[in-house]
């Protein structure tokens, strides 16, 4: 066999020396340059990631399945990105990740890849450069935590952090009570094990047909994910000698059957921005109109937090992944292939549910067809805003009340305790998008004020052009677009101004008339540039808007894997 990689430990003369003689130092033998090829463990891990600290052991179970089918499997990091400790927010960087894993992936003599991920900017980070570069690819996904336990009830990572807060500020539970739910709460490697954007992009991962069967849901402790890493490490090497890219795994039908996962497991609103600049790399049509109107025919089937009761192991052992598929089966593509080698009717077929409350029925589900991601416009979002219906408050899903406007989360906490408040207001918090923060951070779920937690309030809309945590909940409308930063509607919005929300009617309206409009645009002045140098501002002069996925305008599209010129 030969490949791309034969280009390297294949020539002849000092240029085949040089690449050869630099790879013995690390033991290897002659075996290895017999024109095997040449697989590239591309992994995130990082012990500044704690949701990725342990994918140096899944790359080993990959590299015993390259091994084993003949390869030659060669490890490589990319940046590790993690919400959890990355300011302002890892979103800032999952461009940056893309952008440097693909030109590791052209430079160097790969023939095929095997992406490692687990924070949920690190799989859509690399699904990005691979669809740019097309080698041959596979995701290895690092599972999810086991579900917490405190007090003999089940605690969800990241959900219970923002209901903690609540009663926190409410006085309803102490600050020690809070520590020791700490350690209760991430109690073994691996991602949050509630829906939130980490499980939802591994579910949808594998949805796209980019990872083996079962893959998204095995946890992280799990014997069985360290089996099914070793099985991509097989399987790989057939996909190289088979040429399958991702582009013949991500077609325009693998991102209308994502988006109907995404819909049945109630996933992250994170992911209509991940699955849109991925489909950019791709080349793929693909737009928020597909996103709303591919969603309203699917009911959400697993019952999991933050929408639902339950949590990724569960979700498990009821049947995983395939068995959420099997129940919406007509409403996909089924004949369109996956990277195990067969097509979705193959991978979902024998998928048996062992828990109904979990997973439930097509017809029986948890939530009636279109409970998902809804996409919202107006005269306040032209290029439309998302909100997660299944995470809302139905009461609040048509709702009409008067803005209290913020320019910042930190302007709005410094003065939340204070504010001339009611359950009726409507919470607006811009220059929280790609620009304007910049990196469009988690915190449009900004908390309540004390006054309306103390009454038992515990949720009111807010609106903004930033994102939510896939984690957290509420009647939060996100990702307005154009975000305030660049001049959009919601930089022209004042406190006492009158906002509706319908969501059934999928409208977002400000309650002014055009010439009072006009004439705030008139006195709008951008804000002032977020960094004069390096990566950031190299970011915000070229991120696209949400809803073309937060991309750099010059990293759309297909860049192929040519071999770069000859260095000796």
């Amino acid at each position: 066999m030969s490949g791309r990689s034969t280009a390297w430990f294949g020539a002849e003369g000092r240029s085949g020396m040089i690449h050869r003689s630099w790879m013995r130092n690390q033991g290897v033998t002659d075996e290895v340059f017999d024109g095997r090829p040449v697989i590239g463990i591309a992994t995130t891990w990082s012990e500044l990631v704690p949701c990725n600290a342990h994918l140096h052991r899944v790359a080993e179970a990959v590299k015993r399945g390259v091994w084993q089918s003949g390869g030659f499997p060669l490890e490589f990091p990319c940046a590790g990105l993690g919400e959890t400790l990355l300011r302002p927010t890892a979103m800032l960087y999952r461009n940056l990740l893309a952008m440097e894993a693909e030109e590791l992936m052209r430079a160097n003599p790969l023939d095929g890849l095997v992406l490692l991920s687990g924070c949920d900017k690190t799989t859509p980070g690399l699904l990005m450069a691979a669809s740019s570069v097309d080698l041959p690819a596979i995701m290895v996904t690092g599972g999810p935590m086991l579900s917490g336990r405190y007090q003999g009830r089940q605690l969800g990572s990241g959900t219970q952090v923002w209901r903690f807060e609540e009663e926190l500020a409410a006085g309803t539970i102490t600050q020690a009570e809070c520590a020791v739910a700490e350690g209760a709460m991430a109690r073994s490697p691996g991602h949050c094990m509630t829906m939130g954007t980490a499980s939802t992009m591994a579910c949808l991962a594998e949805a796209l047909g980019m990872q083996l069967p079962y893959s998204a849901t095995w946890p992280a402790v799990d014997a069985r994910r360290d089996q099914t890493a070793q099985r991509a490490g097989q399987r790989i090497v057939e996909l190289v000698a088979g040429d399958v890219r991702p582009s013949t795994i991500m077609t325009r039908e693998a991102f209308e059957d994502a988006v109907r996962v995404n819909a049945a497991i109630g996933g992250s609103t994170n992911a209509v921005i991940h699955l849109t600049a991925i489909a950019g790399r791709l080349g793929v049509p693909f737009s928020l109109d597909d996103v709303d109107a591919l969603g309203r025919d699917v009911p959400t089937l697993v019952d999991l937090e933050p929408s639902g009761r339950f949590l990724m192991e569960d979700l498990c052992y009821a049947g995983g992944l395939p068995a959420v598929m099997r129940e919406i089966a007509p409403l996909l593509h089924l004949e369109r292939p996956t990277v195990a080698g067969g097509t979705v009717k193959d991978a979902v077929a024998d998928a048996a549910c062992w828990n109904r409350e979990v997973i439930h029925p097509f017809d029986e589900p948890m939530a009636p067809a279109g409970s998902g991601t809804a996409v919202l416009r107006g005269n306040l979002a032209p290029d439309g805003a998302v909100i997660k219906q299944s995470a809302a408050s139905p009461a609040l899903r048509r709702h009409r009340g008067r803005a209290l406007v913020f320019e910042s989360p930190e302007e709005y906490r410094a003065v939340a305790d204070e504010l001339d408040v009611d359950p009726s207001s409507v919470l607006v918090l811009r220059n929280n998008g790609p620009r304007g923060y910049p990196g469009m951070p988690e915190v449009a779920n900004v908390g309540l004020p004390r006054k309306l937690l103390e009454r038992g309030v515990r949720d009111m809309v807010r609106i903004s052009d930033g994102r939510m945590s896939g984690t957290a909940y509420g009647t939060v409308v996100l990702h307005v677009a154009p975000e305030a930063a660049v001049g959009g509607p919601l930089a022209l919005v004042e406190t006492g101004d009158e906002i509706e929300l319908d969501v059934p009617g999928r409208r977002l309206v400000l309650h002014v008339d055009d010439d009072e409009l006009a004439a705030r645009r008139a006195r709008w002045r951008p804000p002032a540039a977020s960094s004069s140098r390096g990566w950031t501002r190299l970011y915000t002069e070229h991120v696209l808007q949400a809803d073309h996925g937060a991309d750099l305008d010059f990293l759309v599209g297909r860049s192929g894997a040519e071999v770069p010129r000859e260095s000796h």
